[in-house]
């Protein structure tokens, strides 16, 4: 669980969540009994001293409210000095003048905690020990010590004997409960027990002001963020309108106030109804859509007991893009309207609105889609004018913002405004100069966020204050920013937008430069472009090659082939320093990125020996390989280590190096004298933060965006841009350096300097205010360094000279043998493997040359199995065609058999049927003659009609058994020729049949299968008419 700064807000508890499997555990010793309390209590503080450890934690109230003395706090704050912890007090504590005691407070119990420094945690201690029974509670008097060496002492009030006590720097977090909740006059603190970090164990004790409500738990925590205060070191360069956090309200003279308001910033959209919503919004910055009018809202309330002021009017708000601006850059904005609600005793609450338009000029980056991790910072002001204060006040918010399309939708967002803490600091004027009732002049404002960052950035928390202000959703992503993780190399996102008429600019200078001549040098027109807004990400691969002079040379590639075919002693090395060069770039967490970076390091590693790979070299071929591919990348490479004298800084033991250092400082004495004086007194040396810029280019901490910037510069102007960014850096980060000791100085350079330049704004800030710089003395300082090492080398004994000559000679000479037995071992090996080679080739020739003569043998017999199998081929087809043709005279024949035999059939059909009408006829006629009635009557009806041939049916009757043979006869023969008719077609499909066979076999093999077709072709042609013969009836004509 974070450990997150105190808050009374409400928002702060929402946004957690216990996770814990089981409610929070209470260790009341002695279950409940006030006894084995007080004696748990008391072996407690026996227990051996742990590691200090500073927490941090503070009142709601932020600390702002003056501090009263015993005299003028309460009644309750009116205890004598505290006697020894071990005896009795029957008159009450007492106090020193210094130390502060309260009465009527009621101590609730402890209860175990795992995160001693977690809100949550405690609140929800704290609400369960607050629903306990009354009788449970114990009344008690609190003492709280006057610096942080004291000890915090409990007694109960009834016995006046000690229950507890707390030494100040055990107490690791204090918080107060939530205001308007239950435990509003409630407040805790952790505190650590144990010998060691490893045996320590974390409890937190809840006490509730039984009288004078929250104002008395806010002078309560107050005294205990006066006891965490050592003496402040006052950080240089610190406005006295902006004290470090714990010294806020402390100390006030009397004739000045501070005056604590909570505030709050809501922003929200125009939707497509007409109604203003709340904005979407993070955990630190707001969700704008843009193109869509916004209305502001800001409530302010006083939060001190002291004195409520009346807040009169609100004459204007303003926006503006961007943190830590001038007055003079913040936009008005209209329909400005205010205004003002109280509930119960509570302080005057005033809400002002405006309208905002973003769509105006002066928002154009309030206005404009950022990318997907880009942020920009809005900064937002109200002037009011307060009762009793002669000059208006501003309270100005500080966020955060990302941009998206109009039509964006978000699912899942808070609506929780942005909270911010003001201290007004007021002195109180001279009756005489008193005029219409103002009373007061500001002193400053100064806002919570503010004041943590300072205390952030200077690192202060060593002998600080282990309380932490409460702070709801406070600078959280400031601190967060400046104190996390340095970022990583390769981060950020690299915007390729560009405008019609920027493109039409660079190609109109790119085709002048073609025309003149590559070897001419770039055109009077580039340097402007260059400067004024960097290279255009589409053109950055040619324009850099183009710059470099790497586009001429047509033998690279192969070049760069040849060396990375020879071996590297460097490559263990290489590959060591690939996986930590830009872990944050997709393309080099995968094989290929890695394997392209590995070989442009080795190559150039074998290309020149004498510096071979050095640690840093891969972000620079890094940087290059995101826009040209591998040999062109090494191309530029070799361009700027040999021509732009980078390689120099890596030779003679880094000598060049530390001239370029020696240069840089010198720059930081002219131009920034108060930094460099700075540095001086902490001894901070250039060579801490500067050697990785100078031996990197800029490459290996800064975003992407940045990084390409300073390439383009770079291979615009040389070695010179270096000290310009350089100085620009220190510049842009002046105020801040001033402001932190040694260990913060470093930290800053490694962590907060890169991550200043996240946003492309920031970076383009930086690269015009590196343009901007002078280094026309660089010459002037080399010619400084170059004396000041003569005189070294003057004052120095001559025999430590000839010593350090003779020991550079001896390493000269180690480093020349070890080269030469490197190159000569690397020789004979190169001549034995060319052995090898050689004799391998002439193994190979012999065995090739018989595999030649093998094939040659084999080709000349199948050439010949060839010639053979076309003759037999012929020869098969011209029997084929034969066959075809006896077997198509065969079917001729064959159908003009059929076709008599289908005249014979219809004939006999004919006939027969002609029989089988006159049988039927005559057999009417033998039936009516049967009939001897009807037989004088047929007889007639013949003779009248003349039916003649009825008659000779009759007399013919007696012929009927020999037709009827002749008939029989007739039916035979006709079967057997239809049967030779069948037998005849399954004749001629046979042999079609066995055709196709014979030319699809002849096909498929030559002469496997040549004698069996012909021997089948035989066979079926000596069967045929044997089969046929068969077939045929003798009867039949």
């Amino acid at each position: 669980m974070e450990e997150e700064a105190s808050s009374d807000s409400l928002a702060t508890s929402e946004e957690y969540e216990l996770v814990c499997p089981e409610a929070p555990r209470l260790s009341i010793a002695g279950n409940g009994s006030q006894d084995q309390l007080q004696s748990h209590l008391g072996e407690l503080l026996a227990e051996g001293a742990v590691n200090r450890e500073l927490g941090r934690g503070a009142d709601d109230q932020g600390g702002e409210a003056e501090m009263k003395t015993a005299s003028e706090s309460s009644p309750e704050e009116t205890m004598p000095e505290p006697k020894p912890r071990s005896s009795s007090l029957e008159s009450g504590p007492e106090v020193s003048g210094r130390e502060q005691a309260f009465e009527e407070v009621a101590y609730l119990g402890c209860a175990a905690i795992n995160a001693p420094r977690s809100e949550v945690e405690i609140q929800n201690n704290m609400a369960i020990l607050n629903d306990q029974s009354p009788e449970q509670h114990i009344q008690v008097a609190l003492v709280v010590p006057p610096d942080s060496e004291g000890v915090v002492t409990v007694y109960e009030s009834s016995t006046r004997s000690e229950v507890a006590s707390f030494p100040v720097q055990r107490i690791l977090f204090c918080a107060r409960g939530i205001q308007g909740s239950a435990e509003q006059n409630c407040f805790a603190f952790t505190c650590s027990h144990g010998n060691s970090a490893e045996e320590a164990i974390f409890q937190c004790h809840v006490f509730r002001c039984t009288k004078g409500g929250p104002a008395a738990v806010h002078r309560v925590l107050q005294s205990f963020a006066g006891a965490f205060r050592r003496t402040p070191r006052q950080p240089p360069g610190t406005l006295e309108s902006s004290p470090p956090l714990s010294s806020v309200g402390t100390g006030v003279p009397n004739n000045e106030q501070v005056h604590t308001f909570e505030a709050s910033l809501d922003v929200r959209e125009e939707d497509t109804r007409g109604n203003f919503s709340a904005c979407a919004r993070d955990k630190d910055c707001f969700k704008f859509r843009c193109n869509t009018e916004k209305m502001v809202q800001v409530t302010i309330q006083q939060t001190t007991a002291t004195q409520e002021l009346g807040i009169e009017r609100c004459f204007g708000m303003l926006i503006c893009p961007g943190r830590h601006v001038k007055h003079s850059d913040m936009q008005l904005i209209g329909m400005v309207s205010m205004a003002k609600s109280t509930v119960g005793t509570e302080p005057t609450a005033y809400q002002i609105t405006g309208r905002w338009n973003p769509q105006e000029p002066a928002f154009e980056l309030l206005n404009t889609e950022t990318s997907r991790d880009t942020k920009v910072y809005l900064t937002v002001a109200v002037d009011l004018v307060v009762t009793g204060v002669r000059e208006p006040v501003r309270f100005v918010f500080e966020t955060k913002a990302k941009i998206f399309p109009q039509a964006e939708k978000f699912w899942y967002f808070g609506r929780k405004p942005f909270h911010e803490e003001f201290f007004l600091r007021l002195r109180e004027v001279d009756p005489e100069e008193v005029r219409q009732g103002h009373r007061w002049e500001v002193l400053g404002v100064s806002s919570g966020s503010q004041i943590r960052r300072k205390a952030a950035l200077s690192l202060a928390l060593d002998q600080h204050s282990p309380c932490q202000e409460p702070s709801p959703e406070s600078a959280s992503g400031d601190v967060d920013s400046d104190l996390d993780e340095p970022l990583l190399s390769g981060t950020g996102e690299v915007s390729k937008d560009c405008s019609a008429d920027e493109l039409e600019g660079w190609a109109q200078a790119l085709n002048r430069w073609r025309q003149a001549g590559l070897e001419a040098g770039p055109p009077k027109t580039l340097g402007p472009l260059v400067r004024a807004a960097g290279v255009p990400e589409a053109l950055r691969g040619e324009v850099w090659q183009l710059l470099a002079g790497a586009a001429q040379d047509p033998h690279a590639a192969q070049a760069y082939r040849l060396l990375l075919a020879r071996d590297c002693p460097c490559e263990g090395v290489i590959q060591r320093d690939l996986h930590r060069t830009f872990p944050a770039h997709e393309f080099f967490r995968d094989a290929a990125g890695q394997d392209a970076l590995y070989k442009i390091c080795k190559a150039y590693a074998v290309q020149d020996p004498e510096v071979g790979y050095c640690q840093g070299l891969s972000f620079l071929a890094a940087a290059l390989l995101l826009h040209m591919p591998e040999e062109q990348a090494f191309g530029v490479f070799c361009k700027v280590m040999a021509e732009y004298g980078l390689r120099d800084l890596f030779r003679n033991s880094f000598e060049c190096l530390h001239l370029k250092l020696f240069q840089l400082e010198r720059l930081m004495e002219d131009q920034l004298p108060q930094l460099y004086a700075h540095f001086v007194d902490l001894g901070v040396e250039a060579h801490m933060f500067g050697s990785q810029w100078f031996l990197t280019l800029f490459t290996a901490k800064f975003p992407l965006h940045v990084v390409f910037f300073i390439l383009d510069l770079f291979l615009l102007d040389g070695m010179d841009t270096l000290f310009q960014v350089a100085v620009a850096l220190l510049t842009m980060s002046c105020r801040d350096l001033l402001a932190l000791d040694f260990e913060g100085v470093l930290k800053h350079f490694r962590v907060a300097v890169p991550k200043k330049y996240r946003s492309e704004e920031a970076a383009r800030s930086l690269l015009k205010t590196a343009v901007g710089i002078k280094v026309k003395k660089l010459k002037r300082y080399e010619r400084e360094y170059q004396l000041h090492k003569e005189q070294e080398r003057q004052m120095e004994d001559p025999v430590q000279v000839l010593q350090k000559e003779k020991q550079r000679l001896m390493e000269s000479n180690l480093r020349l043998e070890r080269e030469n037995d490197e190159l000569a071992y690397e020789l004979v090996t190169s001549k034995i493997q060319l052995r090898r080679d050689l004799d391998a080739a002439e193994e190979k020739a012999d065995v090739l040359e018989k595999e030649l003569q093998t094939a040659t043998t084999a080709l000349a017999e199948l050439e010949e199995e060839k010639r053979r199998l076309d003759t037999e081929v012929g020869q098969l087809k011209e029997m084929c065609r034969r066959e075809l043709q006896t077997a198509e005279a065969e079917a001729v024949r064959n159908t003009a058999i059929l076709a008599e035999y289908k005249q014979i059939c219809r004939q006999l059909s004919e006939q027969l049927e002609r029989e089988q009408r006159r049988a039927k006829e005559s057999l009417g006629v033998l039936q009516t003659t049967a009939c001897p009635s009807c037989a004088a009557l047929v007889e007639r009806a013949i003779d009248e009609h003349g039916w003649p041939q009825l008659k000779k049916s009759s007399a013919g009757d007696c012929g009927r058994p020999q037709e009827s043979a002749q008939l029989r006869q007739l039916e035979l023969e006709l079967a057997q020729t239809k049967l030779a008719l069948v037998e005849a077609q399954c004749h001629n499909q046979d042999l079609t049949h066995q055709l196709s066979c014979a030319s699809a076999e002849l096909q498929a093999s030559k002469s496997t299968w040549l004698h069996k077709t012909l021997s089948s072709i035989r066979d079926v042609a000596r069967k045929e008419p044997s089969s046929s013969g068969l077939s045929k009836d003798p009867s039949v004509p």
